[in-house]
């Protein structure tokens, strides 16, 4: 497997996940090859980020007027070729923890428990209004290494 630069040691790196959720591949989500299209993953991304930071308690508010999550940066590795109707289980973690944002990882996994992607990215806490990083809380920071 080819060399991951947020990742030190792969088996620790995998074992270190608990929370995901799954997904089928739907038929919009491949292109004229018949494989995922390229884009579709950050959709997985985004709907597991979202499920995870809900399982923990965090940014159920859509009108919190202490801070929002966004996207600073996302990335993605493709390992492995999925198919319409395939199934996967998208894992999530937070992996390093900053004073405004967080380190989101994330790991896809095959039927056959393969490795099928990888991918990491920053949630940055900004107020609403101005747009300025916000503090994590120290609350947010415990559930967020929970």
């Amino acid at each position: 497997m080819k060399s991951i630069s947020y990742i030190e040691d792969m088996e620790k790196w995998r074992e270190s996940f608990s929370f995901f959720i799954p997904i089928k591949i739907r038929f919009s989500e491949t292109d004229m090859y018949g494989h995922v299209n390229n884009v579709s993953p950050f959709i997985y991304f985004e709907e597991a980020r979202i499920e995870f930071l809900k399982s923990i308690g965090l940014f159920n508010n859509a009108q919190n007027e202490d801070g929002i999550p966004v996207v600073a940066d996302l990335q993605c590795d493709y390992h492995k070729q999925m198919f319409f109707n395939d199934k996967i289980n998208l894992y999530v973690k937070a992996n390093s923890i900053g004073n405004t944002s967080v380190d989101i990882h994330y790991m896809a996994l095959d039927d056959k428990e393969e490795l099928t992607l990888t991918g990491r990215g920053r949630l940055v806490h900004i107020h609403p209004e101005t747009g300025k990083p916000v503090a994590l809380t120290e609350s947010m920071k415990q559930k967020l290494k929970r």
